[in-house]
């Protein structure tokens, strides 16, 4: 699929809302001075909008064919690096963890225990369910703001950008559940705008509390909903009623836990986060960086055409109120970790404003039902589903048959498969040598390993961190616990450094030789074994 065909496609379904004149679908709406306004166009959570036939069967058959698409693909790759180390890390329960709140630990931790495995489908299982969910939120999201067939497209396009439907939509990672409460906030918001009904402003704190109950960054999209009130002049009049307010409290209740827990750890979690947006450094490129990278995220093609309606959601402004929201929920995390990106002295990833994304595809699947009739935008749909569905059995294909070994090992310098399928010959190999016992404590050099090396030895082996940076393997398994004992180190690459940099944390350091990561038939990787004896704090 060429790119330019494809960007043209969706590209061109925006060109009329990009240039249209500021006022739109909300200028009709009648003013109230002693309350808000009800909205003269209806819209329901659970029926059909006053637009056109029902989209609910095609809707159904989305949520039911891109599912059965995750479960596949979940059941294809081993837990990534970052997974690995929640499912392994995240084994003991807490109120709180230190990367980030406990919704997404708490979920692979229970699935783990109901299916009684840690096989990656087991723990992947309730976030392909919760990719569901919010494919028919944002479904029903899209049809508030602007009818079935918009929200239908909102939701079909969420399925094709690869950074919601295959990571987010799939993987043991905290942006699923902030992704779906998000969503869910978003649209009790939306009703809660338009009627005079406090379940929809108590909805709308509970959904807000589960989101940053889920991930710090979605403090970002509810300051954009404070933003919303206080410049749209209709709906400004909440602001002197108590919903609001008791929305705001019942966000922070339901976060209550997590404050709670950094309260108790020195408010680690909350210093760890705050500081990756500290430098001094000056990066006048990288908001371009990043930006260029979040479309790469999200498809290029996808992303002009959103970049095209959130401008002229913003050139409109508050008279269509709608939009507007949409646009002020949007732009905080977008904008706010482009210009992270100017001093931080550490990397912005490109998933975390994802969430200001998010908020778009309501506007753009208004924009696609305008011109679904065209067949360059038909084209360019069924083109992009095609590239995404290629992309995932290429990925899968490789993790399962290592087939594009000989392609890959000619131009990466490390295997990157290493990371995308689980170590699971590592036990039975340690246990062959007797190196591995009942009882065995196991020591790991850094975090991510120790992430791979836990889910390879499974649940019955304690896996201590030997590393200050520790992560949250320092508060499930704090190595002053285990001072004195005997320790079984493993370290993947790098024998020498590993040894070195050990050694003092031991009274002594024996080698005891290599173990091999096995996989497809070939050796992917070597674990050099070593015995330490007493073990220093």
């Amino acid at each position: 699929m060429g790119g330019k065909a494809a960007g043209g496609g969706l590209a061109e379904v925006v060109r009329s809302t990009a240039l249209s004149a500021p006022g739109g679908r909300g200028e009709g709406a009648t003013r109230r001075p002693a309350a808000p306004p009800r909205d003269p166009r209806p819209f329901s959570a659970s029926g059909p909008s006053q637009d056109g036939p029902s989209c609910l069967r095609p809707l159904l058959l989305l949520i039911v064919i891109s599912a059965a698409v995750r479960l596949v693909f979940g059941a294809s790759l081993g837990l990534g690096v970052d997974e690995s180390y929640m499912v392994s890390a995240g084994r003991v329960l807490s109120l709180g963890y230190f990367d980030h709140p406990p919704v997404s630990w708490w979920l692979s931790a229970g699935a783990a225990r109901l299916f009684a495995s840690e096989a990656p489908i087991a723990v992947r299982l309730p976030f392909i369910a919760l990719f569901a969910l919010s494919t028919w939120l944002m479904a029903r999201l899209g049809a508030a703001v602007a009818g079935e067939r918009a929200g239908f497209y909102a939701a079909l396009l969420l399925n094709l950008s690869p950074v919601f439907s295959v990571t987010t939509g799939t993987w043991v990672l905290p942006d699923g559940p902030l992704d779906c409460a998000l969503l869910a906030a978003a649209l009790c918001l939306l009703h809660a705008l338009s009627e005079e009904r406090w379940r929809w402003w108590i909805g709308t704190g509970l959904c807000a509390g589960l989101a940053l109950f889920s991930k710090y960054s979605a403090v970002l999209t509810i300051f954009g909903a404070l933003v919303f009130l206080l410049t749209n002049r209709e709906h400004r009049t909440w602001l002197s009623r108590p919903q609001p307010y008791v929305a705001g409290v019942l966000a922070l209740l339901v976060f209550s836990p997590v404050i709670v827990w950094n309260a108790m750890h020195a408010w680690a979690s909350f210093a760890f986060q705050g500081d990756r947006a500290t430098g001094l450094r000056f990066h006048p490129f990288a908001p371009l960086i990043v930006l260029g990278g979040e479309a790469l995220f999200v498809l290029p093609w996808i992303w002009a055409p959103m970049m095209a309606v959130f401008i002229a959601a913003l050139r409109r402004g508050p008279g269509d109120w709608r939009s507007w929201l949409m646009a002020c929920l949007a732009a905080p995390p977008i904008v706010v970790f482009a210009l992270v990106a100017l001093w931080s002295s550490q990397r912005v990833l490109f998933h975390w404003a994802a969430p200001g994304y998010l908020m778009l595809f309501p506007l753009l699947g208004e924009a696609v039902a305008r011109r679904i009739g065209q067949a360059r935008v038909k084209r360019t749909i069924i083109a992009t589903a095609v590239f995404v569905l290629a992309g995932i059995a290429v990925l899968c294909t490789q993790i399962r048959l290592d087939w594009l070994h000989p392609v890959i090992a000619a131009v990466a310098r490390h295997d990157p498969d290493l990371e995308g399928f689980d170590w699971t010959s590592l036990r039975p190999e340690l246990v062959a040598r007797g190196w591995l016992q009942s009882g065995t404590i196991v020591g790991v050099p850094n975090w991510r390993d120790a992430g791979k090396i836990g889910i390879a030895l499974g649940p019955d082996v304690t896996v201590l961190c030997l590393n200050t940076d520790a992560r949250q393997f320092g508060f499930a398994h704090p190595v002053q616990r285990f001072a004195g004992q005997n320790i079984l180190v493993l370290a993947v690459d790098h024998p020498k450094r590993a040894a070195e940099t050990l050694s003092h944390k031991f009274a002594e350091l024996r080698l005891l030789g290599t173990v091999s990561i096995r996989h497809a038939g070939r050796d992917m990787g070597k674990v050099t074994v070593m015995r330490g004896t007493g073990l220093k704090t």
